[in-house]
């Protein structure tokens, strides 16, 4: 987007924010045919979300301490652990009640990019600063950074009964799901369709937060929380909310596709 007259109309925070993020990348290829990637540091400003999900860019982005209280960040080397302050926060947040509850601590793997944007490979949201990815795993000890590069990251469900490892997956891992659920910035939380029935099985006191846990391939070894926009957000734009209802009725399988789809190759102007 060109820093034109009617661009620098717009409060002075946000209209050098966008000029910013087109001056970086002064170049005649769209935003999506550009290496993120390549992107390290964030791009100052007022915290601002351009976009969806799974096409969008960031401004202000916010990189999440290593470790903190209930959690460690791994795979630090990939430089994913930026996201919106709202995201960092809600993380600091579940880290302090994982703790309070005696498991973990638990592991945080992709956040965002420094300034959002479509990744080389793993994933195709993951581009406004709103999505996280948190492992099942809650067996290890602290660990040294260099100690969180590459870790296993064991599969839960059986590729050819669809089935639970009940050896791996506990009452701890259906509690760190809830614990995630229950923050009302929360708008879905990807499961596989096993890990979902699982907890639809259970008792629980309050189950409105089971409406928020959707099955979705690859999600058999980690959890994805996704937010909402955050309030005042004009260029964010959020997914329509989950049908109403627990969601329990007749959940499929979610085996794992041969391949994953590509990110989305289309980016709002702004970017």
């Amino acid at each position: 987007m060109p820093c034109s007259p009617r661009t620098v109309n717009r409060p002075v925070l946000q209209a050098m924010a966008i000029c910013g993020l087109s001056a970086t990348f002064a170049a005649s290829a769209g935003a999506a045919d550009r290496d993120w990637s390549t992107l390290t540091e964030p791009l100052a400003g007022e915290p601002r979300i351009i976009g969806q999900h799974g096409a969008a860019c960031l401004i202000g982005a916010v990189r999440l301490p290593p470790e903190g209280e209930g959690y460690q960040a791994v795979d630090l080397q990939r430089n994913r652990h930026y996201g919106h302050p709202d995201l960092v926060d809600y993380l600091e947040g579940l880290g302090r009640r994982v703790e309070a509850a005696g498991f973990g601590p638990m592991l945080v793997g992709d956040m965002a990019q420094p300034r959002g944007g479509p990744m080389s490979y793993g994933h195709v949201s993951h581009q406004s600063g709103l999505d996280v990815d948190i492992w099942f795993r809650l067996d290890l000890p602290p660990l040294e950074r260099s100690q969180r590069e590459g870790i296993e990251q064991p599969i839960l469900v059986d590729a050819t009964t669809g089935e639970l490892d009940k050896t791996r997956w506990t009452t701890n891992q259906a509690e760190l799901i809830r614990l995630a659920a229950q923050d009302p910035r929360v708008t879905r939380i990807f499961v596989d369709g096993a890990v979902k029935r699982d907890l639809c099985e259970r008792e629980w006191d309050d189950r409105a937060w089971l409406q928020r846990i959707r099955p979705w391939p690859f999600h058999d070894e980690h959890l994805h929380v996704r937010l909402r926009c955050p309030e005042g957000a004009a260029d964010c734009v959020d997914q329509p909310p989950p049908p109403p209802g627990e969601g329990c009725k007749a959940i499929l399988p979610t085996p794992r596709p041969i391949a994953m789809d590509r990110p989305r190759q289309t980016l709002p102007a702004a970017c």
